[in-house]
């Protein structure tokens, strides 16, 4: 015999207060976990920029201008705040102030940058039309899983973009060379991690061997090294001992939720079977 349905119903909103107290939880270890993120992109944009231009092309650099060189570092690091602000709209932001951030951003932000190297603004943002998936039902485990599933995804989203984005600006500028094709950029920016641990060098890094065929001469076709810009979550996180503490609590936070979780499915069950029972009950005659 089942337990009465009042003493689950009983047991299941506490189970609920809890859920949404573990969500106010995590929201606020990803507000500052994001944050934090946001400012490690930035650092670790730079130092891999700054790799690529004086170790795997200091030639191709070398033959800019210091006009061209202080424009391509203003445009990496306008870069490196748009997605900030971007890991953060994804949190924070309702959609009535998301445009007004994007238009200030695409406007105010980059008057200040040679529009012939920045990348096409239509490809610095995400679509934020979605975000409404985003916002999480607190009192339903599920859901909260959901939203958290999410927003790794579209932090993961994020650091493609942009390295994408940053080396398509570094060609721009001349620094990578130009005979690349674009789906070549492409596949540097998607490079898994487990792909890129076991390639030696700079972190967010990745170098690739490609080959290239002349379209004139097909014999003149040969292997090619490149290396690009390839921001992988890990290695940042590896690289800032705040944002690791950050995971971890995160992490943290997840195992009870997983607990409360496999709790709620349990009581919701067991409601079922009381509420099936009494109705078998109520509709048996002999």
């Amino acid at each position: 015999m089942a337990r009465a349905i009042e003493r689950i119903e009983q047991d299941i909103a506490a189970l609920q207060e809890a859920i949404r107290a573990i969500a106010i939880e995590l929201q606020s270890a990803y507000a500052s976990y994001l944050n934090t993120l946001g400012l490690a992109v930035r650092k670790q944009l730079i130092l891999a920029s700054y790799h690529l231009c004086t170790q795997g092309y200091p030639e191709n650099f070398l033959h800019l201008s210091l006009n061209q060189r202080q424009q391509l570092q203003q445009a990496i690091r306008k870069l490196g705040q748009l997605a900030a602000e971007q890991l953060l709209i994804y949190l924070t932001s309702e959609e009535s102030g998301e445009d007004e951030v994007d238009e200030m951003d695409e406007g105010d932000e980059m008057d200040e940058v040679d529009e012939e190297i920045i990348p096409s603004s239509s490809s610095l943002f995400l679509d934020t039309s979605n975000s409404q998936y985003l916002t999480a039902n607190t009192s339903d485990p599920i859901e909260l899983a959901k939203w958290q599933q999410k927003l790794e995804e579209v932090a993961q989203e994020i650091l493609k973009k942009l390295s994408h984005d940053a080396n398509l600006l570094l060609q721009k500028a001349g620094v990578l060379p130009k005979k690349l094709p674009e789906p070549i950029l492409a596949a540097a920016a998607a490079a898994s991690e487990a792909s890129a641990e076991v390639m030696p060098g700079p972190p967010n890094l990745l170098n690739l061997v490609i080959e290239i065929e002349n379209e004139q001469q097909s014999e003149d076709s040969g292997l090619t090294q490149i290396m690009a810009i390839n921001l992988r979550l890990g290695e940042i996180e590896f690289a800032d001992v705040t944002l690791s503490s950050d995971r971890k609590r995160i992490r943290s936070i997840l195992v009870q939720l997983n607990k409360l979780g496999r709790e709620y499915k349990k009581r919701y069950k067991e409601k079922a079977i009381a509420e099936a029972e009494a109705a078998w009950r109520a509709s048996w005659f002999e």
